[in-house]
């Protein structure tokens, strides 16, 4: 599975592409495995995001997680002050266990 990710060009956060727009949480990405390179140019183009790219994920019980650390790290919000990030609304969730 892969996954189409970047960061809003108005508040910077971490964005993943959910089929018909952007979305804060990696639970509602889709894969994009074909078309994907064609829907970051366009994105791009438009400036709905920056720097888009394409990470590798798996099926997880509540959506896609990604298989490297860092994106596991970018989708789940700031280290150093969770109860600022995208997981704060998700505390008693265990998807965000690195």
């Amino acid at each position: 599975m892969k996954l189409l990710t970047g960061n809003d060009l108005v508040t910077g956060d971490v964005i993943w592409w959910a089929g018909n727009g952007w979305s804060r949480l990696v639970t509602d990405a889709v894969d994009v495995t074909a078309g994907a390179d064609a829907i970051a140019k366009r994105e791009e183009a438009a400036r709905r995001v920056n720097g888009p790219y394409v990470v590798d994920a798996e099926a997880g019980v509540s959506g896609p997680v990604p298989r490297h650390i860092k994106e596991r790290i970018r989708a789940a919000g700031p280290t150093v002050r969770p109860d600022l990030g995208i997981q704060a609304a998700e505390t008693a969730s265990e998807s965000w266990v690195i």
